[in-house]
């Protein structure tokens, strides 16, 4: 699901027009008190005059401009936030307004992506999977433990606690979490139901299959890369679902590890689920890649019948 320059340039452009509405906003508000309060338009031209008079001093030497200046300044907006409480405004009524006061509606903060602008991102990246649609029939609302027996069952039961408990100290302990066992059986279900919560909670989460994932960080998507790399490593949860469908070669193998890594150092929890046994997890990729998932991962089996293919038989049957 990877987001395409054009999509990223229809997001900024997004933020550009907040930024003029709030300057036009703001035009019009300033229009409205020139109107009603003449003397206010009448110090704005007097703050210029000002500021000009004490930077020609300040430039002839005279020590003192800039402390004069600031005294000046300060006393003409006291002025004006007067005038402004005596007609009946509120002091703040010429400040912008923002739709995120954080970044003011440029989308960064210091330089880095805003959390405004990373929900966007993600928003849009659900919107164009099917994902979004998933997660409504896929959650805690409607799991259900009936196709589970003995040892299946008590299995399936301690996974969704830790689910439910990873949820709750999500935002206190730092843990990743990796699905294994029977195809079918619940894994992606299970993943979809903490993203669900997390995602209504407001946390930025990353959902990728494994092919999109390995399609991004090898750079089949270039334009992606670009707009999404860091969000890999910087995002509260990144989900890898059905771990070893992916075409794996060492290249592959290497900027997944680096994946992993990169968000194991900065404490960001990964969730994987994967069809493979342990076995075929430490076949298929290095020895570091199974080294780093057994190490700092909880580790949940679960087994059980296909229930995607035995509901689909019964739909057959109807």
């Amino acid at each position: 699901m990877p987001l395409t320059n054009q999509q990223y340039d229809s997001i900024l452009r997004e933020y550009e027009e907040r930024q003029n509405h709030s300057r036009r906003t703001q035009l019009q508000k300033l229009n409205e008190i020139y109107e009603n309060i003449p003397e206010y338009e009448e110090i704005d031209h007097a703050v210029s005059s000002v500021s000009v008079a004490h930077a020609r001093k300040l430039l002839d030497g005279d020590t003192h401009a800039l402390a004069d200046l600031k005294h000046t300044l300060h006393t003409l907006s006291e002025k004006k936030r007067t005038l402004l409480l005596s007609a009946g405004y509120p002091s703040d009524y010429l400040e912008p307004v923002y739709n995120c006061t954080r970044c003011k509606d440029t989308g960064y903060v210091d330089g880095k992506k805003c959390a405004c602008l990373k929900q966007k991102i993600v928003a849009l990246l659900y919107e164009q999977s099917n994902i979004k649609e998933t997660l409504k029939r896929e959650n805690f609302s409607t799991l259900s433990d009936v196709f589970y027996q003995g040892e299946d069952l008590e299995r399936f039961r301690q996974t969704v606690a830790a689910c439910q408990n990873f949820i709750r100290e999500f935002h206190s302990v730092y843990r990743n979490l990796f699905f294994y066992g029977s195809v079918g059986a619940g894994k992606t279900f299970l993943s979809n139901c903490i993203a669900r919560e997390l995602i209504e909670a407001g946390s930025l989460v990353l959902y990728f299959s494994a092919c999109g994932l390995i399609d991004t960080l090898s750079g089949k998507s270039r334009e992606a890369l670009s707009g999404i790399s860091q969000d890999l490593y910087h995002c509260d949860l990144l989900v890898i679902d059905d771990l070893g469908t992916e075409y794996t070669n060492a290249y592959v193998v290497s900027q997944l590890f680096s994946c992993l890594n990169e968000r194991h150092l900065r404490r960001k929890p990964t969730l994987i689920s994967t069809n493979l046994s342990l076995e075929d997890l430490r076949n298929k990729y290095s020895e570091r890649i199974f080294s780093r998932i057994t190490s700092n991962y909880d580790m949940y089996k679960i087994t059980g019948p296909d229930i995607r293919m035995y509901l689909k038989t019964m739909q057959n049957r109807k």
